[in-house]
């Protein structure tokens, strides 16, 4: 068993991510974003499914905008192409996996 803490941080700082655990098919990383910051077009190899802890972000993938929060998944294939923008003080898990 292993807890690992996920402490809030943007009281303090903007833009904090941080690695929380990989496993062989399995890695977990958490990001905070202040409401406005964006995190740039990019893909994965992997499967990810992002969740919302708090706040909510705006992901535009592949040209198609959907605005995940605590209430919703999103699910992202293999190379799909996306970005992100915060719409409020965000704080989310991203979780890929090897499929």
């Amino acid at each position: 068993m292993e807890i690992i803490e996920t402490p809030y941080l943007l009281e303090e700082k903007s833009k904090h991510i941080t690695k929380l655990l990989k496993l062989e098919n399995v890695f977990i990383a958490n990001i905070q974003l202040k409401k406005g910051e964006i995190v740039a077009e990019h893909d994965s190899k992997k499967e990810v499914i992002i969740a919302v802890r708090r706040g909510a972000v705006s992901f535009d993938v592949e040209g198609k905008e959907v605005v995940v929060t605590q209430n919703n998944l999103l699910h992202m294939a293999p190379l799909e192409r996306h970005s992100l923008l915060a719409v409020e003080d965000t704080d989310l898990l991203v979780i890929q996996v090897t499929p």
